[in-house]
């Protein structure tokens, strides 16, 4: 196994989600091949979303989870194959998306398969992703009047 290509891999996907939580656009986007696409569960609202290209994910990613929106997604366990320039990967996710502005705060649990390509450049880049939960529930903040927020300091970034 390409031990090198292996750290490479788990960097991009660490980089993703980082920049997603941090709302970093345009080094969210390097994440991603051109002609990405992605595929995420979506239960609150029903219906499975599905993005085909690099500017169509980042446009849906900027609209939602704006500077008003905080997020935070973590990944672990790393199931990742390479073939040459070629990857596979599955990862354990847990996300939590609070919004103030609506008193709501999302939480869950889901596996993300995803793609990955090895580019011109040298770098690895997601060329597929998306993620099918294992649950999700939904909490109305003025269900816990003891909640406090302290910080937010990203949001404005």
């Amino acid at each position: 196994m390409d031990l090198i290509a292996l750290e490479e891999i788990r960097q991009t996907k660490y980089r993703y989600l980082r920049c997603l939580d941090l709302k970093r656009w345009d080094d969210f986007a390097d994440t991603l091949t051109g002609d990405a696409v992605a595929a995420y569960d979506n239960p609150v609202a029903g219906d499975p979303l599905r993005f085909d290209g690099r500017e169509a994910i980042v446009g849906y990613m900027r609209a939602s989870l704006g500077p008003e929106v905080i997020t935070t997604h973590l990944v672990g366990h790393p199931e990742i194959e390479i073939d040459g320039d070629d990857a596979r990967g599955t990862w354990c996710l847990d996300d939590t998306v609070l919004i103030p502005r609506h008193r709501l705060m999302i939480r869950g649990s889901a596996y993300y398969e995803d793609t990955y390509r090895r580019c011109s450049d040298g770098r690895w880049r997601i060329s597929g992703t998306g993620y099918r939960r294992t649950y999700e529930y939904t909490v109305s903040l003025d269900d816990l009047p003891s909640l406090r927020f302290t910080a937010n300091r990203w949001a404005a970034s």
